[in-house]
């Protein structure tokens, strides 16, 4: 995650101390994808999620087991993630459970069965944060979703959570489709008192791998970044201070800290990259870890045709602390690993090579360019 607000503008932000404070051996975020189970059908979704849940899912005991072994090894958050993670009838036990344990549990929904009765459970359970997705405008978004009404439904679904008293902010995948919406989606949340927004570069996984040609160009990237930097600080500048995040696309460190320089903020351009610095680079095997509704164990929620092992024979712990996994010593030692113009950019230790699901997609090679990559020669230099 790339945070806007806080390189940008100086913010002091809830999750600093988590994304620019860590020291040492630092234990991975895992996505748990708690069920593939989905009430929706979006276009871009990367786990292929469908109506109702599949025999292979994991049952709640083996959830409380694997809850019980993150919290022994150290892990500082649970994402719930699906599918529809609402379509898991015990989820508000099962964040209940991790939340206990001391887990910083977090879910990611679209937002439509949010009902108040869910959230104020959820609120009870000790729920941290709810991010809910919301890709456009009406029409834009219920297209996403391919379901009419989803884009109202999500919208009472984070009123519903401000009400309740659980932290809320929206998730935005940026597609050729969306980013005419830009700017009304910063209008909303203005208006609805949102306090924070991700916006996601799409990755080519799922069924978003059909829609590869569906990304934003180079120049069209950095037209919406530069806006998203734009709104960002006039909010900050009218003293609404919202956190602004972008989100699977490293290059957008690089190309923020060279905006300020040519801004002439020297002395914030050096902070952002002392910041960019202390929070790595893509982190996919390191910082990331995804865990599917079967038990197996990915490098991160995209790369799923690269298991690592499953809970269900190994514990997590074993699984990620295994110092002989060739693809974990590879994704854990990046710079010996990336091709193509990667090897000699100047902002590899920032970036990492970006995301291997993509340049996979993309190009056949695991360790190939990522298409994403939207820095020019003379920038990478």
């Amino acid at each position: 995650m790339i945070g806007i607000s806080k390189l940008y503008c100086g913010s002091v932000e809830p999750a600093d101390r988590l994304r620019y404070g860590h020291t040492g051996d630092r234990k991975p975020v895992v996505v748990w994808n708690c069920t593939r189970a989905c009430n929706l059908r979006c276009v871009h979704c990367y786990a292929h999620a469908t109506a109702g849940c599949k025999t292979d899912e994991m049952s709640f005991q083996e959830g409380l087991a694997l809850i019980d072994d993150l919290a022994a090894f150290g892990v500082p958050v649970l994402l719930f993630s699906g599918g529809e993670p609402l379509c898991r009838p015990e989820l508000p036990e099962l964040v209940a459970y991790a939340a206990a344990k001391g887990l910083r549990t977090v879910i990611s929904t679209n937002g439509t069965l949010l009902t108040t009765p869910m959230a104020a459970r959820l609120k009870a359970a000790g729920l941290a944060y709810a991010g809910i997705s919301l890709d456009g405008m009406r029409e834009t978004n219920d297209h996403f979703r391919g379901q009419p009404g989803a884009f109202d439904r999500a919208l009472d679904g984070i009123r519903t959570c401000r009400e309740a008293g659980l932290r809320v902010g929206l998730r935005y995948t940026m597609t050729r489709h969306n980013v005419a919406d830009l700017g009304a989606v910063f209008d909303l949340l203005e208006r609805e008192g949102v306090p924070r927004i991700c916006f996601y570069h799409l990755v080519y996984a799922g069924r978003g791998e059909a829609m590869a040609a569906d990304d934003l160009s180079a120049d069209e990237t950095r037209q919406a970044l530069d806006l998203i930097i734009d709104r960002t600080a006039d909010l900050h500048a009218r003293g609404i201070l919202t956190e602004v995040l972008t989100v699977d696309n490293h290059c957008d460190g690089p190309y923020l800290f060279m905006r300020l320089l040519r801004e002439g903020r020297t002395a914030d351009a050096e902070q952002a990259l002392a910041l960019l610095r202390r929070s790595g680079a893509n982190s996919s095997g390191s910082g990331i870890a995804c865990v599917s509704w079967d038990g197996e164990v990915y490098p991160d929620q995209f790369l799923r045709q690269h298991a690592l092992g499953n809970v269900r024979h190994r514990p997590f712990s074993q699984i990620w602390s295994d110092g002989d996994n060739p693809l974990l010593k590879a994704l854990r030692n990046k710079r010996e690993q990336v091709t193509g113009q990667c090897v000699t950019c100047h902002f590899l230790d920032l970036c990492g090579g970006n995301f291997r699901a993509r340049a996979e997609a993309a190009t056949g090679d695991f360790w190939g360019v990522d298409p994403a990559c939207y820095l020019t020669a003379s920038e990478r230099a």
